[in-house]
């Protein structure tokens, strides 16, 4: 494949896609070196991030003395959405070092799963929801759907064109939430806000536009995981910094 990358080249032609994919040099056991390494760094930022995220609520903000629980009410759905999204960039990491049938349908069925639960996750912070039955009726049918779409491409048809435009779909309408939230709101870490959802849509741009490869290693692809290192960072500084500010304001409340 590669040997007739170089041809094509010498002759003044680019590249092409080869089982729907474009051609990237390999490094040792490495199918995308590149985007594996970046994947590998996204995961380690999101891990740092949801470790001081805990660390902040557990040890420096006050607790509840009755329960020993926090005070910010969105502490539980930040820490699934960790989780979430630290599975979601395991299995991105791995499938860009070892492509195969399996690694595919796990990266993509992971990543669906991170994208639906952060529409939840938007939703709720939003919306300002607290109350439990609220926030079952707005996670309930995103669940349903996002599991019954998980499932159609793991055991019907692993359709790549239909998981694009789902994913798509709720990235675009999630930024939207966050990006109307931070234009109204007055909350001090707006600019976070918007500066992610500006990175977010163009990561889209960057997918939709499917930018071909350059040097051997680097494609749009590549571009989107390298732009997700500093976009997780902020994203986990907003979410401490709306710890904090819900935290002293139910505080103020109380006294």
């Amino acid at each position: 494949m590669m040997e007739r990358e170089q041809e094509r080249e010498e002759l003044g032609l680019g590249p092409v896609k080869y089982h729907g994919k474009w051609p990237l040099k390999r490094a040792s056991v490495f199918q995308e070196p590149l985007s594996a390494a970046l994947s590998a760094l996204t995961l380690l930022v999101q891990f740092n991030g949801w470790l001081s995220f805990f660390l902040l609520l557990s040890y420096k903000l006050p607790l509840r003395p009755e329960t020993h629980a926090t005070y910010y009410e969105y502490t539980g759905l930040w820490h699934i959405n960790a989780l979430l999204a630290m599975n979601s960039w395991f299995w991105c990491a791995i499938y860009h070092s070892c492509d195969t049938a399996w690694t595919e349908k796990l990266y993509l069925s992971s990543a669906a799963a991170f994208l639906g639960y952060s529409l939840i996750l938007a939703i709720l912070r939003t919306s300002n929801l607290r109350d439990e039955a609220s926030r079952v009726m707005v996670a309930a049918p995103i669940l349903a759907f996002v599991t019954t779409h998980i499932l159609y491409l793991n055991f019907y048809e692993l359709d790549k064109g239909l998981n694009m435009k789902v994913c798509t779909v709720i990235s675009v309408a999630q930024l939207l939430l966050w990006t109307v939230w931070a234009a109204i709101t007055r909350h001090p870490s707006r600019l976070k806000v918007i500066f992610v959802a500006i990175g977010g849509v163009l990561s889209l741009y960057l997918e939709a536009h499917d930018v071909p490869p350059r040097w051997g290693y680097v494609d749009g692809h590549a571009i989107c995981l390298a732009m997700a290192i500093p976009l997780s960072y902020l994203w986990w500084s907003f979410a401490k910094e709306d710890a904090e500010m819900r935290t002293a304001a139910i505080m103020k409340k109380k006294r």
